[in-house]
């Protein structure tokens, strides 16, 4: 494999977006599938155009050394998946956790994943439509780092030529505990009350939930020294809100078809570092509970 190739574990919406974005920097690019999965040309559909892209498909068992690894699953599907291929993984393995939610790179470590892992937050917006078919609805931004690393490793340079709107963050920690911290509010939210993200600030009760649940997540942000996060929680999540009012969350989507939710690594997450830090967060709590209630 070239010295700048990558493997791509989960070939979602994401996945295969990130993948052709990849290979589009000039490197090799394989993704991964589960056994039983086709394999075939990557068909994206974008500003009103199909484009199909020929890429190197594997099975996620048998892929052969993997150098550099995107994940892309589920959150709670990624200490299994990268489990999966743990043979395969080179003992200088790269690995890029693109997955909502926070805890993961200790999740791993604790399984005895060894690796130079890396972690990304995107507001891209891409949706299957089919396998290997995806509509890439919205262009935003991706952010990639690593906790207490200010200069992006050479393998960086792939991704600024071929992902759009890249870039290295040097603190990726508060980047991803502001995304987890909006996350937290409205995506269980809409996933108990059925409803689109706009809900949330038209409907009298819930825009009550909503400033009970920023007044926790602030609490907590404090005391998790995310001070910034802390204080702008209200306007953030009011600011998204309003930006995506037509949108059904993640989280929605996942309660209407059936799936599993990523509670456990969004809200989860939060109330662990509740926990440490002696914050009850009450309201985050229940609203966990009703959440996974509907995962059963």
């Amino acid at each position: 494999m070239a010295a700048d190739g990558w493997h791509v574990l989960g070939a979602g919406a994401m996945g295969c977006l990130f993948a052709a974005g990849l290979a589009g920097g000039g490197g090799r690019v394989t993704l991964l599938l589960r056994p039983g999965d086709r394999g075939g040309p990557l068909s994206i559909e974008r500003d009103g155009e199909t484009i199909e892209l020929a890429l190197h498909c594997a099975d996620a068992a048998s892929c052969g050394p993997v150098r550099r690894l995107l994940v892309t699953t589920k959150a709670y599907d990624v200490r299994a998946a990268v489990a999966g291929i743990g043979a395969q993984l080179a003992p200088d393995a790269v690995i890029v956790l693109l997955v909502n939610g926070m805890g993961l790179v200790e999740e791993l470590a604790a399984a005895n994943v060894h690796a130079d892992f890396y972690c990304g937050t995107t507001t891209e917006g891409a949706f299957r439509t089919g396998p290997l078919r995806i509509c890439h609805a919205g262009r935003g931004e991706t952010r990639i780092g690593q906790a207490g690393r200010a200069l992006a490793p050479a393998w960086f340079d792939a991704w600024q030529r071929g992902v759009d709107n890249c870039q290295w963050e040097q603190d990726i920690d508060t980047a991803l505990w502001s995304k987890l911290a909006v996350n937290c509010v409205i995506n269980p939210l809409t996933a108990v009350h059925r409803c689109r993200n706009g809900a949330l600030a038209s409907r009298k009760t819930l825009r009550a939930e909503v400033s009970r649940l920023c007044a926790e997540v602030s609490q907590v942000s404090y005391a998790a020294g995310y001070t910034e996060v802390a204080q702008t929680i209200d306007a953030t999540v009011a600011q998204v809100i309003a930006g995506t009012a037509d949108n059904r969350s993640s989280m929605l989507q996942d309660v209407e078809a059936g799936r599993r939710t990523e509670i456990d690594y969004i809200t989860g997450h939060l109330l662990r570092v509740a926990h440490a830090h002696g914050i009850p967060a009450l309201h985050n709590a229940a609203l966990m509970e009703e959440v996974k209630h509907l995962d059963d």
